[in-house]
């Protein structure tokens, strides 16, 4: 079985929060193939990897942390991006909205841009100099066509052979892998999360118009592009939650109990 946690267009809608406390309920594996976080503004989280030579957020972190099966964050994160932000939203050619890409880990291979002064900290914490270097658009696609995609694939086939999974999306994007099934879906946003069933929303997936996403050439649905186009199968409201809850699987779980009762029967589990 496989559950997939979306989000809304808003920020933090809580989807990890969500996603962990799922976890906790049932035992699942977490999953968060596409990340991606900022020097500036997540410095803590950039300076946490370092400590452990990989490249992950503090998403995978939380979502590795509340497994039982003793996974670290790069197992369960396919691809994480490191962005910076440009001054006056000026950047170079592989610049986009007002940042800039830095580095990229992709599995176990590295790709960094190759136009821009790299941190000290992301240099010496990180395979910076063995990595791919890339100075243009053309050349990041290519990087992301060989390296990108296959890591991903190789994820999605390992979450497709879990008994038990729980997929966490990334931003507003509806899907993070296009080609995984879905038994049932959890849109989550302040105040509420919408059961969707898997089939209808992977189905939703297929017939609304995809926007480019980060992958340049790809082309990726919004949640709102699907929910859109079809309904939810039940609306559960979402008590807020303090600091130390949401610090805490176990009481995560316990605060979103009817909601994840709604999610796994949506699944018809």
């Amino acid at each position: 079985m496989n559950l997939l946690v979306a989000g809304s267009e808003q920020l933090d809608a809580g989807k990890t929060t969500f996603s962990v406390g799922l976890v906790e309920r049932t035992g699942a594996t977490g999953y968060k193939p596409r990340a991606g976080n900022d020097f500036w503004y997540s410095h803590d989280d950039v300076l946490a990897a370092a400590e452990d030579d990989a490249l992950y957020g503090k998403d995978a972190r939380k979502l590795a942390a509340a497994a039982s099966d003793g996974v670290s964050p790069p197992d369960i994160n396919a691809v994480h991006r490191l962005w910076r932000p440009t001054p006056g939203g000026v950047g170079g050619v592989l610049e986009q909205d007002g940042r800039e890409f830095l580095l990229d880990r992709a599995g176990d291979t590295y790709v960094v841009n190759g136009t821009t002064t790299i941190p000290d900290v992301v240099r010496e914490s990180f395979p910076v100099e063995s990595a791919i270097a890339v100075e243009s658009l053309a050349a990041f696609n290519d990087a992301m066509e060989r390296h990108h995609q296959p890591a991903q694939a190789d994820l999605r086939a390992e979450i497709e052979a879990r008994p038990l999974s729980v997929v966490e999306s990334y931003g507003a994007i509806a899907r993070p892998l296009p080609e995984l099934d879905h038994d049932a879906v959890a849109v989550v946003e302040p105040r509420r999360v919408r059961i969707y069933d898997g089939r209808r929303y992977d189905k939703g997936c297929s017939i609304a118009g995809g926007s480019p996403g980060p992958d340049r050439g790809t082309l990726e649905e919004r949640v709102t592009d699907v929910t859109d186009l079809i309904d939810p199968v039940e609306t559960v409201a979402l008590p807020p939650l303090s600091a130390a809850v949401r610090d805490d699987p176990a009481a995560i779980a316990e605060a979103y109990d009817p909601a994840y009762d709604a999610l796994l029967s949506a699944a018809g589990s």
